[in-house]
């Protein structure tokens, strides 16, 4: 009679290694794969499979055209400046009350991500340099928490400014009564190679993006039919042109 429990019991114990072993084997594995998930960040998800694009402009590969402007130390600072670095160039101005601050808050945190490569750069040309010179701007620094070496704030002559965005980025910037500060622009990122190419990567359809939505929060829940951040792809993209990819 105890054999016969013996061999029930040990029937048991088979069935369960047979049908649960597994299954928890597969759990644990999942919870491994969902922490390993998390653990990344968002930035290094978006990378994935990415390649990035050229903008074409009547067949040949928009460039960075030559600047020169002064920052926010009073230091001249050109095109050449960012040669052999990815960068990423913005058009603002300090008093901004719309759009501007979420931009900054953007940028800062991308700021954060390349804090130690000195191969990342930040170029941000003022649209309203009759107020914003080097002395504002390098106030502006200090109170935002702009700390990378490579981070320009940029100003000069308000003619050069504007056919740089208008011309050289295809980036709106003007002077508008209407708009709130006084000037209209865009909340758009370029994102510029080592060699001074403007790059970007596709969206679903095969066509490059152009440029990367800055206007958006990078942590905003969005809604159907709202604007999606594009800061993490940004930084991604960024992270593949410096890796070479």
């Amino acid at each position: 009679m105890k054999n016969y429990s013996y061999i029930g019991i040990s029937f048991v114990i088979l069935i369960f290694g047979i049908i649960v072993i597994p299954e928890i084997i597969d759990r644990v594995s999942e919870r491994e794969v969902v922490s390993s998930n998390r653990s990344d960040g968002q930035e290094e998800r978006a990378a994935a499979g990415v390649e990035l694009d050229y903008i074409m402009v009547n067949e040949e590969k928009k460039k960075v055209p030559p600047f020169e402007f002064i920052d926010q130390h009073g230091d001249t600072i050109t095109n050449k400046d960012y040669e052999g670095k990815v960068y990423i160039a913005e058009f603002f101005f300090s008093t901004c009350p719309t759009i501007c601050p979420i931009m900054k808050d953007n940028l800062v945190q991308v700021q954060d991500v390349f804090s130690k490569n000195e191969d990342f750069g930040i170029a941000s040309f003022s649209i309203d340099p009759q107020h914003d010179t080097p002395q504002v701007l390098q106030e502006y620094a200090v109170n935002n928490n702009i700390t990378h070496p490579n981070w320009h704030l940029l100003t000069g002559e308000r003619d050069d400014i504007y056919d740089l965005a208008n011309s050289g980025f295809n980036i709106y910037a003007g002077e508008d009564e209407n708009a709130e500060g006084g000037f209209a622009h865009s909340g758009y990122f370029a994102l510029v190679d080592r060699d001074g190419y403007i790059r970007s990567r596709k969206d679903p359809h095969g066509n490059p993006i152009i440029y990367y939505r800055g206007s958006v929060p990078r942590s905003a829940v969005v809604g159907p039919g709202e604007e999606e951040p594009q800061i993490d792809i940004l930084i991604a993209d960024a992270k593949n042109l410096i890796n070479g990819k």
